[in-house]
């Protein structure tokens, strides 16, 4: 019998650089041709049979509530986290450990935007060296000093990892979609119980622990208005 798959979408950040635009939307309801970031993420855990979702709020958290209580999925249960102070990354992942103990866990930053379908991450993490506790999206970047740039070895495996560092070393980049299961969360709790930031406090100390896989298609982080542009670029030539 397959174990369950269930998700965290991490929505709760006050998207400070795409300010004016956010001062009024949460950056999870963004859109994207009239469509917000939050219910691309939904449909593609839809499609990929997630049994839970659990989705943070802090930020403008009422209209967050408020889209959720206009949108219903029939075949996945959609459970709500208030953080009346921002636990991190981390921290909302280690506090909500429970939710995914039995399961196959995703952790998904919501403000991210790409058309790639997940059944393929699914597949390369069912498939991943037994040395792997996670597995790790990662793109290449077309701006790495922006990014968590990381190296790999011949399997696909990372051997190191640079938070946004100048001259990195490639552009080969952490795309911020984590797949787990049981024992990583056993690692994750013993050795970091604490942690805030997932990318400064747990990353750096799983090298030669984390398999990944690359995509192809267009992945952006849309932390500032000419990433949104590019973004809405991107979906105008598609639906041509």
């Amino acid at each position: 019998m397959q174990k369950p798959i269930r998700a965290l979408l991490l929505a709760a950040g006050f998207g400070t650089r795409l300010r004016p635009l956010t001062l009024n939307t949460p950056k999870c309801l963004v859109k994207i041709n009239k469509k917000p970031l939050l219910e691309y993420w939904l449909n593609k855990l839809e499609d990929i049979g997630v049994e839970s979702i659990l989705i943070n709020t802090h930020y403008l958290a009422e209209k967050v509530n408020y889209f959720l209580d206009s949108h219903h999925y029939k075949n996945i249960k959609i459970k709500r986290f208030h953080e009346d102070k921002l636990l991190g990354t981390a921290g909302t992942l280690i506090k909500n450990s429970e939710f995914f103990y039995n399961s196959v866990g995703i952790m998904i930053h919501s403000d991210n935007f790409t058309y790639m379908k997940l059944t393929d991450l699914l597949e390369a993490h069912q498939n991943r060296p037994k040395s792997c506790l996670i597995t790790m999206l990662t793109f290449s970047s077309n701006n790495p000093k922006s990014c968590g740039i990381v190296e790999l070895d011949n399997k696909g495996v990372v051997q190191a990892f640079h938070e946004k560092k100048i001259n990195p070393p490639g552009n080969i980049a952490n795309g911020a979609i984590y797949i787990f299961d049981n024992d990583f969360l056993d690692w994750l709790k013993k050795n970091h119980p604490h942690a805030k930031d997932f990318s400064l406090e747990v990353l750096p100390f799983l090298m030669g622990k984390i398999f990944t896989y690359h995509t192809t298609i267009s992945y952006i982080d849309i932390g500032t208005i000419n990433a949104l542009k590019e973004a809405r670029s991107i979906k105008n030539k598609h639906l041509k």
